[in-house]
């Protein structure tokens, strides 16, 4: 059994960790599996053949033993089932910690990408002074509401899970943004990931990719 995942050859993120297909390096690592990563540009990412697998033509895609899977959190989660590493032992844990899985995806990441995908294409529009106070007010908002339930826990359910990688993923988008500090609590959740040394492999290899890129450009 070979594992593949798909990423990016020349990252947009420039080797910050916020490419997805970061998370299911993390995941994989933390599953004590070995994969193998292939590198594509945005015109292969194009192409009918990994359009196959791939309908978005996005990364990462993830192929296994005949399974070819895409999306990250769906990648997660098959990990995590099939290997274990990601999950608590009882079923209402497992069941907890699911949930955090589509709270970091469907819950948390829009608003943060909502106020994100301005600051980059649309700085130049007319309304985007007057409507940053308003993005900034949706995101301060879910990160208050995270904050509350974290408390002083270490993680979110117990032991750490994939719900804590896919919203540690999800958070570090608001690096260096100054949202993180209003929510005390939130950066040390975010460090005591990122400390892993799972989370350190799958950071290193993405980098290491990025910094190859860089050499041979």
């Amino acid at each position: 059994m070979t594992i593949t995942i798909t990423a990016f050859e020349r990252s947009p993120d420039r080797g910050r960790g916020m490419a997805r297909d970061m998370r299911v390096r993390w995941a994989l690592e933390e599953a004590g599996l070995p994969y193998q990563v292939r590198l594509l540009s945005f015109a292969q990412m194009k192409q009918p053949g990994y359009l196959a697998s791939q309908p978005f033509g996005q990364i990462p895609a993830y192929e296994e033993d005949g399974l070819a899977l895409f999306e990250s959190g769906a990648i997660i989660l098959h990990i995590g089932d099939r290997h274990g590493g990601l999950w608590p032992a009882d079923l209402h844990g497992r069941a907890r910690a699911t949930a955090w899985m589509f709270a970091a995806l469907n819950t948390v990441e829009p608003p943060i990408l909502e106020w994100e995908m301005p600051k980059y294409l649309e700085r130049n529009e007319s309304w985007y002074e007057a409507r940053m106070p308003l993005l900034d007010s949706r995101v301060k908002q879910r990160l208050s509401e995270l904050s509350h339930w974290l408390g002083d826990r270490d993680w979110l359910e117990g032991d750490f899970s994939a719900g804590d990688l896919l919203m540690v993923t999800v958070l570090r988008r608001l690096t260096g943004s100054g949202l993180l500090e209003l929510y005390p609590n939130l950066p040390p959740y975010i460090a005591r990931a990122e400390q892993r040394p799972a989370y350190q492999r799958a950071f290193a290899d993405q980098l290491a990719v990025f910094n190859k890129s860089e050499q041979t450009a």
